[in-house]
């Protein structure tokens, strides 16, 4: 197995103790939580690098390194809709999950065809919207449990704790709204690849 397939299995790994980190949801354990969820995002930039220098891109990277992705931020996004307080709307990470899973769905459709569904300027967006909004609720869940040990009065501090739930709900449904945009692109640009795949194979 090449450097940069471990990497992508090591992102993969590391969404699960994300996931549990979030939801176990203590002062060090959101912590830790936040420092892992930089590690995997790095970690995404790191296998992508390595594989193109190395020359070592495989079929196995091309498929599994975006579904490590997915399965990051899905990860990150369920443990977050398990806190009451963030008050995270199902229904925005059900279009996150819903268009993930389509568009992995359409790269093994494409990957029996002989293709490999190379990453578009709305993926990438996507991304890093995705990411971005991760980042910001993280930091949100790192004050309030700083906050629950060391109190301050600072007022910005007061704002951001105490509408902390409706950025983390704004913040998602913003995420849901590009992501399901992103998912709709791919599938329009895809779409004869699609309509080949419904057709009955000639005998």
């Amino acid at each position: 197995m090449t450097l940069a397939n471990r990497i992508t299995l090591m992102r993969m790994s590391l969404s699960l103790v994300i996931f549990a980190l979030i939801f176990y949801r203590s002062f060090w354990s959101v912590i830790i939580a936040f420092i892992l969820l930089t590690v995997a995002s790095i970690s995404d930039y790191v296998d992508g690098v390595i594989a193109r220098r190395t020359h070592t891109t495989t079929p196995f990277g091309a498929i599994v390194d975006p579904l490590a992705d997915k399965i990051l931020i899905l990860a990150t996004f369920l443990a977050f809709a398990s806190i009451r307080e963030l008050t995270i709307p199902l229904w925005a990470v059900f279009i996150i999950l819903l268009r993930e899973f389509t568009i992995s769905t359409l790269r093994v459709l494409a990957a029996l065809h002989g293709e490999v569904m190379k990453a578009e300027a709305a993926g990438k967006l996507k991304t890093t919207i995705q990411l971005t909004s991760a980042f910001i609720i993280m930091a949100l869940l790192v004050l309030k449990a700083w906050l629950r040990k060391h109190p301050v009065d600072w007022d910005w501090i007061i704002w951001l704790t105490r509408h902390s739930g409706k950025i983390a709900h704004g913040l998602t449904v913003l995420t849901a709204l590009i992501t399901l945009i992103s998912g709709v692109i791919y599938i329009y640009n895809h779409r004869e690849l699609i309509r080949t795949s419904w057709s009955e194979k000639k005998a």
